[in-house]
């Protein structure tokens, strides 16, 4: 595929070093992954951090591979500020750390996140605790002037609030010194993406966010200025894909759905979907 595309992809995920669930599958097939990827049309990538240890290795992906990442912690992996040596301060202060280090001039790291709310996963961390540290980590986001990474799933009430709360209700909580940011991975409903994009967030559309007939009709619903497309990860070894497993190849499919959904030429939808993502994430070296 020769259109351009910016992509949000999750490649810290251990699928990408052949190994699933802990044990060993295939080989390490990293760098036949980006060179597909590269071959497919992919011109960047984001890489998610999950956790403040998943944060770093993102960032030291991003920074060996002249790639993007984000620092955050995702609501399922919350209960780890309060498990971290130096309690939740520490792990705030951590990733704190982490981002002052690598925002800096031509730093990789381009947003906060992985961060919100998960109330399907509420056997990794409480409804509580996960409230707790989302709120902690907006305040990174308006501490470094950056974008935010959203998750939001089964708690957008609580979601909306805490983002409202925190100064986030307009314009992306600009005028709180943060710059905006996406909800990745939407699978709500077209009332719940049309109030998030009145509060001035884009809105992600991966394989997950097209899966019913209804989210089909909540992705139709997003205008082509306010959407982004994504991957997210879930088998490839060297030369062709791992059955199983979603690479970034797999957005052009993505695309081709929105693409029939908005009745669009590709080439109109990858240069829209670029223009988002790059202004979003100010990736203006790209």
């Amino acid at each position: 595929m020769a259109s351009q595309f910016k992509f949000i992809v999750n490649l810290t995920d251990p699928v990408f070093r052949g190994r699933y669930h802990g044990k060993r599958k295939h080989d390490d097939d990293f760098t036949s992954m980006l060179e597909r990827a590269r071959a497919a049309g992919v011109r960047g990538m984001i890489i998610t951090g999950g956790s403040l240890h998943e944060s770093q290795e993102a960032l030291d992906l991003a920074r060996a591979h002249g790639l993007h990442a984000t620092v955050g912690c995702h609501p399922t992996r919350s209960a780890e500020f309060d498990k971290y040596k130096g309690g939740s301060g520490g792990y705030l202060q951590a990733l704190d750390d982490v981002l002052a280090k690598n925002v800096k001039g031509k730093g990789p790291a381009v947003a906060v996140g992985e961060c919100g709310l998960d109330y399907d996963r509420l056997h990794f961390a409480s409804q509580e605790v996960q409230q707790k540290h989302f709120r902690s980590q907006l305040s990174l986001a308006k501490k470094h002037g950056l974008p935010l990474f959203l998750h939001s799933r089964a708690a957008h009430a609580d979601f909306v609030r805490i983002l409202r709360d925190e100064g986030f209700g307009e314009n992306g909580g600009i005028a709180a010194g943060a710059k905006g940011g996406v909800v990745h991975s939407f699978t709500g409903t077209e009332q719940e993406a049309k109030e998030l994009m009145d509060m001035g967030f884009y809105i992600g559309i991966n394989g997950c966010s097209l899966k019913t007939e209804e989210n089909l009709k909540v992705a139709k619903s997003v205008p082509l200025d306010r959407l982004m497309l994504e991957t997210d990860p879930e088998k490839f070894q060297a030369g062709k894909p791992v059955k199983g497993r979603n690479e970034p190849t797999a957005i052009g499919a993505v695309a081709w759905v929105l693409c029939q959904l908005h009745d669009v030429s590709m080439q109109e939808l990858s240069e829209q979907v670029w223009e988002n993502t790059v202004k979003v994430f100010d990736l203006q070296g790209l």
